[in-house]
């Protein structure tokens, strides 16, 4: 629990006043948390979601010395609007700076039981403070950590731009993503119902996000919006996590042994890298899907030889190792076990982008379906922003 970043002491004067800033249309809902390699898959996400039918006004209660105050409230409302639009409120996160963890306590003080952990760049929710001890709440986790090991106020907001992250999920069968904020712009690609980009910009009833063709738009009209962090980790969430990844560890291994894998290349005149790994039957797992590079992309598709799109791909290459797989890849990012960077990432593991899905095959490199135009092919693993590393055996 080393201290990452010295906590920032705000010194409150006399002459305080409470400014109450009162947001309707909010919503806040709780979530499994998908979106990051390093964090525990069971971690629960916050995500604040706009215009939604069932919301209600939530107050929101800020101290702060007043002859700032007001100024203080223009910067952070106009940092706020030009992250994630007007109907979102951060002024309240407490996020955990920390090599690892810092523990959530049942009391103020070391003597506390711990009953979570609030693990690095995750959020929580100031309730109050007392010698020294922030009171959060974060997920289903209520209680005490120590203030020098996260940050608050504006600090607290400028950081959720980085750790937070802007998720739109389309509301409709296909949505076209186009190159140019328009109607009559030309279609980059498509995107199935339920998928989960991340968003780069908003702008005009259109949303600018990231999928394996490039950068494109879509309208607002047809996306839900949020916005998500990883929150704290109770104890019992731990120990089902830990116990879940176990049974699913040892599942797909059982599965392995018994699958009877088909040894025939698919393109006979490509010579596939050579896969390193310490994983056996992960190395297995991309010497089989590697037989298919050259085959079509197909949207929709998941053949082997006549065609599939990336989850597809990823789902009948694991089919052949008794493996279930969800057709999406946005749902892949919460199949397996987390791990917690490429540098630890063993062949076969899945590599999540956003709209996107591959297969690692070690040295740095990923085969996946890509595109209409390239089909199923070999790239570098860190040629996009990488959302989530997921491990099946």
């Amino acid at each position: 629990m080393n201290r990452k970043y010295a906590h920032i002491k705000v010194k409150v004067i006399a002459g305080v006043f409470v400014a109450t800033l009162i947001f309707s249309q909010l919503n806040i809902v709780t979530q499994a948390a998908s979106l990051s390699s390093v964090l525990p898959s069971a971690g629960i996400g916050l995500a604040l979601v706009e215009n939604s039918k069932s919301s209600k006004n939530v107050n929101i209660t800020v101290i702060q010395d007043a002859s700032v105050a007001k100024a203080n409230q223009s910067t952070e409302e106009a940092m706020l609007s030009d992250m994630i639009g007007e109907n979102e409120d951060f002024t309240k996160l407490v996020i955990a700076q920390v090599n690892d963890y810092v523990n959530v306590r049942s009391l103020p003080s070391e003597e506390g039981e711990v009953v979570g952990k609030l693990y690095n760049n995750s959020v929580g929710t100031f309730v109050s403070e007392k010698d020294g001890w922030y009171q959060i709440t974060s997920g289903t986790v209520t209680g005490y950590v120590k203030a020098e090991y996260c940050v608050t106020g504006t600090e607290a907001i400028e950081l959720a731009k980085e750790v937070g992250t802007r998720i739109a999920t389309v509301t409709t069968t296909t949505l076209k993503v186009r190159s140019e904020a328009s109607l009559e712009a030309t279609v980059l690609g498509l995107v199935p119902l339920e998928e989960e980009l991340v968003v780069t910009e908003e702008v005009n009833g259109w949303v600018k996000v990231n999928i394996e063709e490039g950068d494109g738009f879509v309208s607002s009209e047809y996306v839900s919006l949020r916005t998500e962090f990883v929150q704290a980790e109770s104890k019992a969430e731990e120990e089902a996590r830990l116990k879940k990844e176990e049974e699913a560890r040892k599942a797909a291994q059982a599965a392995a042994r018994k699958s009877t894998q088909s040894t025939s290349s698919s393109n006979a005149n490509y010579t596939a890298p050579v896969v390193t790994g310490d994983s056996e039957q992960g190395k297995a797992v991309a010497e089989f899907a590697l037989q298919f590079v050259g085959n079509p992309y197909v949207y929709g598709g998941t053949s082997l030889t006549d065609g599939a799109d990336c989850s597809g791909f990823v789902l009948s290459v694991y089919k052949e190792f008794g493996v279930s797989l969800p057709h999406s890849s946005a749902s892949d990012r919460s199949q397996g076990y987390a791990v917690a960077s490429l540098d630890e990432a063993q062949p076969g593991d899945l590599i999540c982008y956003s709209g996107h899905v591959a297969l690692y095959i070690g040295g740095g490199q990923i085969v996946h379906a890509s595109t209409s135009k390239t089909g199923i092919i070999v790239s570098k693993a860190d040629y996009r922003k990488i959302l989530a590393i997921r491990r099946i055996f």
